[in-house]
């Protein structure tokens, strides 16, 4: 299959739904063969067969179940891309929670959620994805992603824009200790995106007209517009890029309106 991925092996993690289902989607379209990471219920099994059925003819695409957070989780994925195509090109840690709290009473299991998935999965999954580059030896491309919320605070999101923080900072920092095995580190930073996760928040009217209005390019992001910039990361027209972070916000983050 012709593309600006052809010939290269990716997986992503949290590949069934939203930004990671369409960067799986957009990823085969360019020729990439995919392993995707969902956790393991029935549901996220379903999206796996509707995903598998939407993608182009001819694409190859197998998934991994398993809670990212536990580090063996990532040694899997790893492991599964290997056996099924051999290597391993391209990995999104993509995989992620948010959930709106207060912070005066917020309670320890939302905020240990947000660290298990958010940090401890980014950091274990990229280090597996990581290890196994080096020893294959031709490089390779390890996307992160993060948020505008990395750089912008939010009332009720104390407890999550840290995490997105720690995952532009772990980007930056592998970029520097992966650079001599050739294994560029970058980070996209989506703005609000229409996916399960912001779907209560965008349900309100007032909210998503801010939101709009806020927005130089009028309007809140599809999980696809943040596919573009992930495929340009993962393939060879990034090169020389590493240790980046591009924004995907539709200038959301520097506007002042």
């Amino acid at each position: 299959m012709a593309g600006l991925l052809a010939g290269k092996s990716a997986a992503i993690t949290g590949g069934v739904t939203g930004i990671g289902r369409a960067i799986a989607l957009e990823f085969m379209k360019q020729g990439a063969v995919v392993t995707v990471n969902h956790m393991d219920d029935d549901a996220s099994r379903q999206h796996f067969a509707s995903l598998a059925k939407e993608a182009p003819k001819g694409a190859r695409l197998q998934a991994v179940a398993g809670d990212i957070g536990q580090r063996v989780t990532g040694q899997k994925i790893i492991s599964a891309a290997n056996d099924t195509f051999g290597a391993l090109d391209v990995f999104v840690a993509n995989a992620g929670v948010s959930q709106f709290r207060e912070f005066l009473t917020l309670d320890e299991a939302t905020f240990e959620s947000h660290l298990h998935v958010n940090i401890r999965g980014t950091f274990w999954s990229t280090q597996a994805a990581a290890n196994y580059m080096v020893k294959q030896g031709r490089g390779g491309s390890i996307i992160g992603i993060s948020s505008i919320s990395a750089h912008l605070g939010g009332a009720e999101q104390v407890h999550y824009t840290p995490t997105k923080a720690a995952i532009l900072s772990m980007m930056q920092s592998q970029a520097c200790a992966l650079g001599k095995h050739k294994i560029r580190c970058n980070a996209l930073l989506p703005g609000t995106t229409r996916t399960a996760l912001a779907a209560d928040d965008l349900a309100k009217k007032e909210k998503l007209e801010y939101l709009e209005n806020r927005t130089p390019l009028g309007r809140v992001a599809d999980p696809q517009d943040v596919s573009g910039p992930a495929v340009f990361l993962a393939s060879d027209l990034s090169q020389y890029v590493s240790g980046a972070q591009i924004l995907v916000d539709g200038g959301l983050s520097i506007s002042l309106q």
